[in-house]
């Protein structure tokens, strides 16, 4: 490999801001805040949504009715246009 050209692949720490979950990784990003985690000290990453916090993982995601927003719309407009009411009929 060459000298001098790979970033710095080095340890840090992203901290979820949404729930105040932190975790240690490694990462090339380059950051100017630094914080105190286990003992050691680590650069710092701020981010609004992680595995922690996210609805999909969390299992407070909801289900969308598909079924219910077709009808809701064949409702409000008639089937003037839809393909699916000639594939139908």
């Amino acid at each position: 490999m060459k000298t001098d050209i790979h970033p710095n692949y080095r340890e840090v720490v992203f901290h979820d801001l949404s729930c105040d979950f932190k975790f240690v990784t490694r990462s090339t990003i380059n950051t100017r805040e630094t914080i105190q985690h286990e003992g050691k000290e680590y650069p710092l990453i701020k981010i609004e949504v992680s595995a922690e916090s996210h609805p999909f993982f969390t299992g407070k995601h909801k289900i969308v009715d598909t079924a219910g927003r077709v009808e809701k719309f064949r409702q409000k407009f008639g089937a003037v246009g839809s393909k699916t009411a000639v594939a139908n009929g």
